[in-house]
């Protein structure tokens, strides 16, 4: 009789033959593989310059430039990225962007392949819808205010914090207890809310601190004694 510890040494070296001799074909990015749909408002340029000419590792990168009634966004397009423009039969109607890769075994392709899409539809929602993010100041005395051009917050410190906004980003303060972020950059809406955040992070305890949009932390009971 076989002892269990060989049997299942022999199970394991079996399945690691079969993954091996598998002929299955590799699942494509179903993210990547969406159309992206866009109105006639909203312009899509693929542009074959190269994205930088000062940074080295955006050389061999094309540049995408995305026009829209909220601004232009442009981002880089890999060199295996394949772009493809399908317009509308119906006049006025939407034209779909369809992106692939040149070779979709190839793990670094398939990575590129979605994250390409969700870049490219976050620049088109950015230039028609935008993005915005909304901040809560819960505290004693915590608030905010605009004062020449530049966000001031009082959180509780001997003196005032005094933040640059950045360019391309509108911040209103309709109540001093809340910050408006928007633009049509995702990341820099959502890079410039965490920055003022670090400020005062949320704290368990009282729950107190900086909040962004429905954010919400778990109360912790204090030390009994």
């Amino acid at each position: 009789m076989i002892p269990i510890s060989q049997r299942f040494v022999a199970s394991q070296s079996a399945r690691s033959c079969a993954r091996a001799l598998s002929t299955s074909r590799l699942v494509q990015s179903h993210i990547g593989s969406s159309p992206i749909k866009y109105t006639s408002e909203v312009k899509i340029q693929h542009i074959p310059t190269a994205f930088s000419t000062t940074d080295s590792r955006f050389f061999d990168k094309t540049t995408l430039q995305v026009t829209g009634p909220l601004g232009t966004r442009t981002m880089p397009i890999e060199p295996y990225v394949k772009l493809d423009f399908v317009k509308s039969k119906i006049a006025g109607g939407d034209t779909e962007l369809l992106i692939s890769v040149e070779n979709s075994e190839l793990k670094r392709q398939r990575q590129m392949w979605g994250t390409t899409r969700a870049l490219i539809n976050n620049c088109v929602t950015g230039v028609t819808e935008g993005f915005s993010a909304t901040l809560r100041f819960v505290g004693v005395g915590y608030r905010a205010a605009l004062e020449g051009g530049r966000l001031a917050l009082r959180l509780g410190y001997s003196h005032p914090i005094s933040m640059e906004i950045p360019e391309g980003l509108k911040v209103t303060v309709p109540v001093p207890t809340r910050v408006l972020i928007s633009g049509s950059d995702l990341q820099q809406v959502k890079l410039f809310a965490a920055k003022v955040r670090e400020w005062k992070k949320p704290e368990p305890y009282n729950q107190k601190g900086i909040f962004i949009n429905d954010e919400t932390i778990r109360k912790k009971d204090g030390k009994k004694k």
